[in-house]
């Protein structure tokens, strides 16, 4: 074994990082130049990467609790209910995706029950694979877009949530009520960025048999994606043009607008006189 002295590091001898890359880095909170030691992650870089993996598991694991998760007299004022798909626990709920595409015979009736049927506009709420962007986004964002609804003279249905929802679910809503226009707002499956990202699933008169192919999606409603302003904007917008083409899915497209870019009014939509 050879006794000669281990050479000591002589520096920092990486290449000047350029600006545009710099620039990169504040604009996205992707993990880019992070740096590494030697072939592997830096230990800091390392610890935050385990510690987002368990917060996007426990993510998919909680359940979502409508008392707990809601701001005081949220379900009151939006007058929620709760129903449930034909899976029974969160464990059947991933092992068994169909059964989360379907209501349950006793939700089916309880919406009939509480729910007008033929509204313009039908929101409903599951929890998909994250409660917890559930219960970050749904608050801010479910009295936006029925203000907003309302104020242009739009029927819109009374809001419910799903319990072990998929989002071929909107197919049953769609049978069960027969909006003009249904808007599914579901926890997306989260990753190692965040787990409070919401997605808003559209169809105008969903129903059985129809797949993704008849459906638009508004996906990233977080704080540093979509914002909820935004994500309002874009789906009242969108279903305006599903109300007046009486279509939905791959042939249509959302209008972009001057006035649709962020941090622009909510852009006029359709009284029912117009549509």
């Amino acid at each position: 074994m050879s006794d000669a002295p281990v050479p000591m590091p002589e520096g920092d001898r990486s290449l000047p990082i350029p600006e545009w890359l710099l620039q990169l880095k504040k604009v996205t909170p992707a993990r880019v130049l992070v740096g590494r030691a030697g072939p592997a992650y830096r230990t800091q870089t390392y610890l935050d990467l385990k510690a987002d993996h368990a917060a996007a598991r426990d993510a998919v694991q909680a359940e979502l609790s409508l008392a707990r998760d809601f701001p005081p007299g949220f379900l009151a004022e939006h007058r929620l209910f709760e129903v449930c798909s034909r899976a029974t626990s969160k464990r059947e709920y991933l092992l068994r995706p169909d059964l989360g595409r379907q209501l349950s015979p006793e939700g089916i009736e309880r919406i009939k029950d509480e729910c007008e049927p033929r509204a313009d506009l039908q929101i409903f709420i599951g929890d998909g694979l994250s409660a917890t962007a559930v219960a970050t986004q749904v608050p801010a964002l479910l009295p936006m877009l029925n203000d907003q609804a309302r104020r242009a003279g739009w029927r819109v249905g009374r809001p419910f949530v799903v319990r072990y929802c998929r989002v071929g679910l909107l197919n049953d809503v769609g049978e069960t009520l027969h909006p003009q226009v249904a808007v599914l707002l579901i926890g997306e499956r989260p990753g190692l960025l965040t787990a409070e990202s919401l997605s808003a699933y559209m169809a105008y008169s969903p129903k059985a048999g129809d797949t993704d192919a008849k459906r638009n999606l508004i996906s990233n409603i977080y704080a540093r994606g979509v914002s909820h302003d935004e994500a309002c904007r874009r789906i009242l917008s969108l279903a305006d043009q599903m109300r007046r083409q009486q279509i939905s899915g791959v042939t249509i497209k959302e209008e972009f607008t001057d006035r649709e870019l962020p941090g622009s009014p909510i852009p006029q939509i359709s009284t029912p006189e117009a549509s």
